[in-house]
């Protein structure tokens, strides 16, 4: 593969809260599109044209496919054929914590499943080592102190240069930042869901990521595809939520959330942008969120994310606007 020479002239990038670390503002999740149910190809042509338009982060986790592990195989796939040279320019992550093989050890956030599970995915990819690795959601049953161990032992093994979290609530980021900071392994960042439908990391968890210097890469600000002009008629044959695996149902595309879609749609366009632009960079407007975690598949829809950069501001006419097609009752 020879790689676009102005590949890092697309992008911006951004510290990540207090750390040495840069991420691009647009990064590539592989939790879709990457599976053994999917095509090699276009997952290989999407993760290339993404590298080509300088997105260095590709992040990953054990349980992504399907089936489980399988995005991890067709990563790594990926990295040897065509990526292996640029090793050192890309920063890849990956979790654990969701069901990923039977028996009591097999999810959650025990020392033994984080340290196995992350050992299966270094295998998988073909890696001696990941950039980040996180707790993928927090354990209700294991200590806190167990699991924010695991990741302090896992960076120093050499098997993750960065620790981060994903899904914890503010008390309990507050409680795993403060033992990671005490082991000497400061929680680099922290994975929410953010998006124009799910707005929850906005009731006190932005703020204390700010406060504690944690980095902020918000997934699915698309809302699994609803923010954007594929289901403005309806369902696509082709499109997530009409796949039989997919996250997004039929049935939470309702008449509602498609009014507001319509709308907020309308309002892209004036703006000179696609309804997912705007979405993109609507949860990019906030200083506290370092990157934008997007699937795509297709190269065309992994160029338009890119480009949403080109626009991140708003007035705050259009942000009163947002809100108001988000509040209303209809």
């Amino acid at each position: 593969m020879i790689s676009s020479e102005e590949r890092y002239d697309n992008i911006p990038y951004i510290r990540c809260g207090r750390s040495g670390l840069k991420l691009p503002q647009i990064s590539l999740g592989l939790w879709h599109n990457f599976g053994g149910v999917d095509t090699f190809e276009n997952a290989r042509a999407v993760a290339l044209r993404a590298f080509d338009l300088g997105i260095t982060h590709f992040d990953l986790a054990n349980n992504y496919g399907p089936p489980p592990g399988s995005a991890e195989e067709t990563f790594g796939k990926i990295l040897e054929r065509d990526l292996k040279a640029h090793r050192d320019e890309l920063v890849i992550s990956s979790k654990a914590g969701y069901l990923m093989w039977p028996g009591p050890y097999g999810e959650w956030g025990s020392r033994k499943n984080l340290v196995a599970s992350l050992d299966q995915s270094l295998k998988r990819m073909g890696l001696e080592y990941v950039d980040i690795f996180y707790s993928h959601r927090p354990d209700p049953e294991t200590p806190l102190e167990e699991t924010m161990g695991a990741l302090d032992q896992i960076v120093r093994s050499g098997k993750a240069l960065y620790a981060g979290i994903s899904s914890y609530n503010p008390d309990r980021t507050k409680r795993a930042a403060d033992i990671l900071r005490s082991l000497g392994t400061p929680c680099l960042i922290h994975q929410p869901s953010y998006s124009m439908f799910n707005r929850w990391v906005e009731e006190g968890l932005l703020r204390l990521l700010e406060e504690e210097g944690i980095g902020c890469i918000v997934f699915s600000p698309l809302a699994q595809g609803l923010l954007t002009d594929r289901y403005l008629d309806g369902i696509p044959s082709d499109s997530r939520a009409a796949k039989p695996h997919g996250f997004l149902k039929p049935n939470a595309i309702t008449g509602e959330k498609l009014d507001r879609v319509r709308k907020l749609n309308a309002l892209a366009e004036a703006r000179g942008q696609k309804l997912a632009q705007m979405a993109i960079a609507w949860v990019l407007r906030h200083r506290a969120v370092t990157s934008a975690l997007v699937g795509a598949s297709s190269v065309t829809q992994i160029e338009e994310c890119v480009a949403a950069t080109e626009n991140l501001g708003f007035t705050d006419d259009e942000l009163h606007a947002i809100d108001i097609i988000l509040s209303t009752s209809l």
